[in-house]
């Protein structure tokens, strides 16, 4: 499942780990520079670039002492959390958003039950099966209510409807999914589908075609963005060993151990 915790980025000098909320502003740029002809404009502006930028907010409170995995010696990766802390996560996210707001906030829940929607390996467990459907039940009622009241708003009211929602939902994974190849480095080429357009969908391909330790330069097509180049910046912490305590791990993500990377974008 696409459920990233800490972001590991591998480099010639170690591991650089990337918070989940570091992510998610990477989401917040790439949706401030979103759109052009093929790819259209999206409707509220501000608050679905809120949306992208805080769509990870559930992961604060993790990303603050981040558990060891002892078999790997470093923080725990997405695929090596049991399902009832992704749920937990999940399940308090839309609380911690809400102060953001309605939009915000139905957004980030969307995000959460789309991620469960998309990635099913949990139905492979009838325990883990449970737990999501429970999940996503609750889940499913709470936007159901944001969605009425969002309705009855004479300003939302245009926003809150099954078509503009889906497409602003549709967005927020678009560019999770993007940062995601972006953070991690990820090399080759890379596919992001069902990525919105002005009449329906298309497929995104990501190509890199120079890597430095703490700069890449990615080719889009088809591009996404008015500007002939996008330049990202966002930053990482480098652990140049593994741990056996998860105490001292925690003390090294704290210490002076910041680097800053960048990414570029730029048309085929």
């Amino acid at each position: 499942m696409n459920f990233q915790l800490m972001l590991h980025r591998l480099s010639k000098s170690g591991l650089i780990c990337i918070t989940q909320p570091h992510h998610a502003w990477l989401s917040g740029q790439l949706a401030r520079a979103w759109g052009n002809e093929q790819f259209g404009e999206f409707v509220p502006k501000e608050e679905v670039c809120l949306a992208a930028e805080q769509h990870d907010i559930g992961w604060l409170q993790w990303e603050q002492k981040p558990t060891l995995n002892p078999e790997t010696g470093y923080p725990y990766k997405f695929t090596e959390l049991p399902i009832e802390v992704h749920i937990d996560i999940w399940s308090g996210a839309k609380q911690q958003a809400f102060p953001w707001g309605r939009y915000v906030t139905l957004l980030v829940s969307l995000h959460g039950t789309g991620l469960y929607e998309r990635f099913t390996s949990w139905q492979n467990s009838a325990k883990s099966a449970q737990i999501v459907q429970n999940y996503l039940k609750i889940e499913y009622a709470f936007q159901k209510q944001i969605i009425d009241i969002l309705q009855k708003d004479k300003y939302y009211a245009p926003y809150a409807i099954p078509k503009v929602i889906e497409r602003n939902k549709r967005l927020v994974a678009t560019w999770d999914a993007l940062s995601i190849i972006l953070c991690t480095g990820q090399t080759g080429e890379q596919y992001i589908n069902q990525v919105p357009v002005t009449n329906g969908t298309t497929t995104l391909k990501l190509t890199l075609i120079e890597d430095k330790e703490y700069h890449h330069t990615v080719i889009l097509s088809p591009w996404a963005f008015e500007q002939k180049e996008i330049k990202l910046v966002y930053e990482g912490r480098m652990l140049h060993q593994t741990f056996n305590d998860e105490i001292e791990m925690q003390k090294a993500l704290i210490s002076d151990c910041w680097v800053t990377l960048s990414t570029t974008l730029i048309p085929s």
